[in-house]
């Protein structure tokens, strides 16, 4: 029987609301040189993905000059921490489910796409950093998600092997590094799908499964959005 050892959570639109942050932050610089991401390209193309791959496809679909991007790097690193220190504030239910899973055992780890200094900023602000064994960053690997790459890290990091992680994760781009890492995945739509009782029902569907089917053999349905997957 698969037994579930430890829990790995992406950050943005899972324990912190700040998709919506990241995409205003980068418009608001983008802004100052005549250039945008509307919405529907952030929602079907641009959602997840670290800002410098984002300016390296504004490059390639809207011809921004590569010289701007470290300028507009920089700018939208401002623009969020601006929107942390205003809007990031603690949530009980992610306080709950944190603490009692890590009183229960179980690892506890963070894989995101953004930079580590926006991860730990927004971790300090949420009161969650204690929780956490570690907290991986784009930085912090070769290759961001959607490669496996970040989540293969955790995992190595805590000796485990995938099908002892379940790995929770909300857009498209996490949930293909996650099911590529061949963990177990727990998909949820918004941070408030984040709690300690959707967590730990699905840790019992998969320990008490009599065939549990690890996540990297799961294929999407037909027609279906990866962010539309029940966990």
């Amino acid at each position: 029987m698969t037994t579930i050892k430890a829990v790995l959570f992406d950050m943005d639109g899972v324990l912190i609301e700040a998709k919506d942050w990241h995409y205003e932050a980068l418009n608001q610089s983008l802004a100052l040189f005549g250039y945008e991401i509307n919405r529907h390209e952030h929602l079907t193309s641009y959602d997840g993905l670290p800002t410098k791959t984002k300016l390296q496809k504004l490059t390639l679909e809207q011809g921004l000059p590569e010289t701007l991007h470290s300028f507009i790097n920089e700018m939208k690193q401002h623009y969020t921490i601006s929107m942390i220190q205003r809007y990031c504030r603690p949530r009980f239910n992610h306080e709950y489910a944190l603490s009692r899973l890590k009183a229960e055992g179980y690892k506890l780890a963070v894989g995101s796409n953004s930079i580590r200094m926006t991860v730990e900023l927004m971790m300090e602000y949420a009161k969650l950093s204690h929780y956490f064994d570690f907290m991986l960053t784009n930085q912090d690997v070769k290759k961001s998600k959607p490669d496996p790459e970040m989540y293969l890290t955790a995992m190595a990091r805590l000796g485990l092997q995938p099908e002892e992680c379940i790995i929770v994760e909300d857009n498209e781009h996490g949930i293909r590094a996650a099911l590529a890492s061949g963990g177990h995945l727990l998909a949820v739509k918004e941070v408030s799908d984040v709690t300690y009782d959707a967590i730990k029902s699905k840790i019992t569907e998969i320990e008490t499964a009599d065939n549990t089917t690890p996540a990297h053999s799961l294929n999407f349905p037909s027609g279906n959005e990866p962010q539309r997957l029940a966990g």
